[in-house]
């Protein structure tokens, strides 16, 4: 027990939770304002970001590799992806899956150019940056973790702040502008809170994987509920104890990565709610249908539907 339940174990099980507890709630109103791709644009788009500011580290003498400058960078490029996004399908003619396609293509174009610059420049050590692509959770450390902690706390006290408003922007968009709320404002504050946890999922998950922890636990808790607060709750559970989840199982074996581990835990939460779930789940509506055809069986054997007597 004592190999097992280290100091090193217990700060990634306590980023990862705060990790998929925040993607968890902010994923549910991405998922309801049909933005779930939007994170998966914003990991491709803070690639840029990534390369520059490791660039500009080396450039004021750093070591390249400063985790909060990393972090910044990505912050800023994945905001201007999500900007982009969310401007092209407000102001133009462009539809929104092609906005996607544009968007991530031209800023994992561009950075992609920028990780070979980075490469050249260090004779090849930039390949420590192959982990904010792909995640190394062990590596998390305390500042990590309170680094974690600040930004999920913002990330939350937005959407509770900002719950009502959300919330019409996602069921009813037409209605929210009709009535004065700055939809524009919204969606770009909605925006700013995916790119707040695909930056702290940088270093758990990885950029490429990070919308796994967004959309995933929201869609599980989707099956369960039709109220919003309730699937906020249920979405926030879901994430946390999937990340919770893979962490200890990747502690208990070897060569075991959590970040993966993580995306499998919640996407067999996600299977579990398919099946069972009570509003949407495939055994529920299967007991439902036999049900509508049972009655109107015995419906259409009685008397007053022209049956024999």
């Amino acid at each position: 027990m004592g190999d097992f339940w280290t100091y090193n174990t217990r700060i990634v099980l306590a980023g990862a939770t705060l990790l998929g507890v925040t993607g968890g709630v902010v994923g549910v109103f991405a998922l309801l304002r049909k933005r779930a791709l939007v994170a998966d644009v914003v990991g491709h788009a803070a690639l840029p970001g990534v390369a520059i500011a490791f660039l500009a580290s080396l450039l004021l003498g750093g070591p390249g590799r400063d985790e909060p400058l990393l972090m910044l960078g990505a912050a800023v490029a994945g905001t201007l992806g999500a900007a982009t996004l969310t401007l092209l399908g407000r102001f133009t003619q462009v539809k929104e899956d092609a906005a996607m396609a544009i968007v991530l293509g031209v800023f994992f174009g561009l950075g992609a150019a920028l990780f070979r610059v980075v490469q050249n420049a260090q004779g090849g050590g930039a390949a420590g940056l192959n982990t904010l692509l792909f995640g190394k959770i062990a590596l998390l450390v305390r500042t990590d973790v309170l680094l974690f902690a600040a930004l999920a706390a913002a990330a939350l006290a937005v959407c509770v702040l900002l719950r009502r408003e959300l919330a019409l922007l996602c069921f009813d968009p037409e209605f929210s502008a009709s009535i004065g709320r700055p939809v524009l404002l919204l969606d770009l504050a909605l925006s700013a809170l995916i790119v707040s946890v695909a930056v702290t999922g940088m270093q758990s998950v990885g950029l490429i994987l990070v919308v796994a922890t967004l959309v995933t636990p929201a869609a599980a808790a989707r099956f369960w509920t039709d109220r919003l607060g309730p699937m906020l709750w249920l979405s926030g559970t879901i994430g946390g104890l999937a990340a919770a989840a893979g962490v200890l199982i990747s502690a208990s074996g070897e060569k075991l990565a959590a970040g993966p581990l993580i995306v499998l835990c919640g996407s067999a939460a996600f299977g579990v709610s398919l099946l069972f779930g009570p509003r949407r789940g495939v055994v529920a509506r299967t007991l439902r249908e036999r049900s509508v055809r049972q009655a109107a069986l015995k419906g259409g054997s009685s008397p007053a539907y022209g049956g024999s007597d």
